[in-house]
């Protein structure tokens, strides 16, 4: 309205249209209709005051001619206007109005209805959060490119990126996906990067941090909990459905995305990695801060001082998950199985899994530990782990029977190497009854029956045990053996010869 202000003072000093529009503030026309407005309202008096900027935009403007043109959705307005506020599209709002009220007209009437609701409704107001040094860090991950991994697949790579609220220096990170393991082990890659550790994290809610999203009481991981814990910090996890609490994160991840990776090309992930830490100190530390004015690296030894510095020992960033102890007292971990006490089968154990171990909590105590297993389907197991039952049947291996038959004797040694010799039935349970019958008869009475049943070539447990049951391991040992005549059929030689007394030596 400044113009006009003034082409209506040089009108009450006599200037004419052509003199006004010689200043270039108007058009003659325009001159003389703004005259002849003025000389309606009696603005070119020489006394009284200017008229105020909002008089003259009023008398510009004029009174806004009401439209005569009456919707066809005017009498659904308000079942559309609750539509709106919930955010329904206006395709939906359009299929809607057909279903359920047969209304017949096009999806433009719909359309404009919603942009009159629209200028209707206020906009939202939004506050910028500032942040002093060291205070906070924002943290999200974004997609990457598609890289082939180790074993040539093509796959989709993400962008871990912390920036800094003060400096907006940031760390970022590409991996291959957005487990729990990989969330701790660039939140460690980035605290050492920047040497330091801010005062809380503001993050979204990803399930490799947060358990339940809430306003008021989001839980946050146990393995997250752990690292904040070891290094200091506290977890800010935005409301659902906020992103703007993290906006600064936001724009980093936008800015990455158009700045470093166009026209860029990657051998593998290694070299990805290497060119965006390169960006980073080179391009991005160095670029004027649209917000701050400032480059990032320049601000950043402001910020670094009044950070938290980083642990003398670097905190152990387990992933911690639940499991069930199953019937066979393995719990099941990433494709591999480690073996829990039979006492708490049918339990739900906390397991921690580390670099190199894994270690199963019941409760807050630990019962078991093993090393990391490093191929899906290995079994790691402790034999005490197993019922007494079990580790006996383990127990009793092919080494085992040799030994206690060394202990026995030279017969039953004989007799077990025999046995354990087959190479067409595998007769560990064979051997096995053989030994288990010392403890009903006596290691004496054994050997001197697995002596009988190999002097009459028949080394079998049934032999053995038939030996002791009728006594026959008692008998006096004859000196000479008969002579037994071979027959050819399969039934020919009397078995009870086997155990006949030996005639009596004169």
């Amino acid at each position: 309205m400044h113009h006009y202000r003034q082409a209506l003072m040089r009108m009450r000093q006599g200037d004419s249209d052509r003199d006004i529009a010689r200043s270039r503030l108007m058009g003659r026309r325009s001159a003389a209709a703004f005259r002849a407005m003025a000389v309606d309202r009696g603005w070119l008096a020489d006394e009284g005051p200017l008229p105020d900027d909002e008089a003259i935009a009023g008398a510009l403007v004029g009174p806004k001619r009401a439209s005569t043109t009456v919707s066809s959705l005017a009498p659904l307005r308000d079942q559309i206007g609750a539509w709106f506020d919930q955010g329904v599209s206006g395709v939906v709002i359009h299929m809607a109005l057909k279903r359920e009220h047969g209304y017949t007209g096009s999806y433009s009437a719909v359309r404009r209805m919603l942009g009159t609701l629209k200028r209707e409704t206020p906009p939202d107001a939004t506050v910028r959060l500032v942040f002093v040094p060291g205070e906070a860090a924002q943290v999200d991950f974004g997609a990457g490119p598609l890289l082939a991994d180790a074993a040539g697949v093509v796959r989709r790579t993400w962008a871990f990126v912390m920036t800094l609220c003060f400096s907006r220096h940031q760390y970022v990170e590409f991996v291959w996906d957005q487990t729990v393991a990989t969330w701790l082990g660039c939140h460690r890659r980035a605290f050492e990067w920047f040497a330091a550790v801010p005062e809380r994290l503001i993050i979204d809610n990803a399930k490799c941090a947060i358990t339940k999203a809430c306003v008021y009481d989001p839980q946050a991981q146990r393995s997250y909990a752990d690292c904040a814990e070891g290094y200091g910090f506290r977890i800010d996890a935005c409301p659902p459905h906020d992103p703007q609490k993290k906006g600064i994160v936001e724009s980093g991840v936008k800015y990455l995305k158009g700045n470093f990776l166009p026209l860029r090309a990657f051998r593998d992930l290694a070299d990805l990695n290497t060119q965006a830490k390169r960006w980073v100190l080179e391009e991005a530390g160095l670029r004027r801060h649209g917000t701050t004015g400032e480059a990032p690296l320049s601000r950043f030894p402001v910020e670094r001082a009044a950070m938290r510095p980083l642990p003398a020992v670097a905190p152990d960033l387990g992933v911690w998950s639940q499991g069930s102890v199953h019937r066979d007292c393995h719990v099941q971990f990433e494709r591999a199985y480690y073996s829990a006490p039979y006492t708490v089968i049918g339990k739900r154990l906390w397991l921690k899994a580390s670099d190199g171990m894994v270690t199963l909590y019941d409760e807050h105590r630990a019962v078991a530990a093993h090393a990391r297993a490093d191929r899906p389907g290995m079994r790691r197991t402790v034999r005490d782990h197993l019922p007494p039952d079990a580790r006996t049947f383990f127990a009793h291996d092919r080494s085992w029977c040799l030994v206690q038959a060394e202990r026995i004797g030279p017969s039953c040694t004989e007799l077990i190497a025999h046995l354990l010799a087959d190479r067409v039935i595998e007769r560990l349970r064979a051997v096995q009854g053989v030994l288990r019958l010392e403890k009903q008869y006596s290691s004496a009475r054994l050997e001197a029956a697995c002596a009988r049943a190999l002097a009459h070539e028949s080394p079998f447990y049934r032999t053995v045990k038939t030996i002791l049951a009728g006594g026959h391991d008692l008998l006096v040992a004859q000196a000479t053996l008969p002579v037994v005549t071979p027959h050819s059929g399969r039934f020919a030689r009397d078995a009870a010869s086997l155990f006949a007394a030996p005639p009596t030596l004169q």
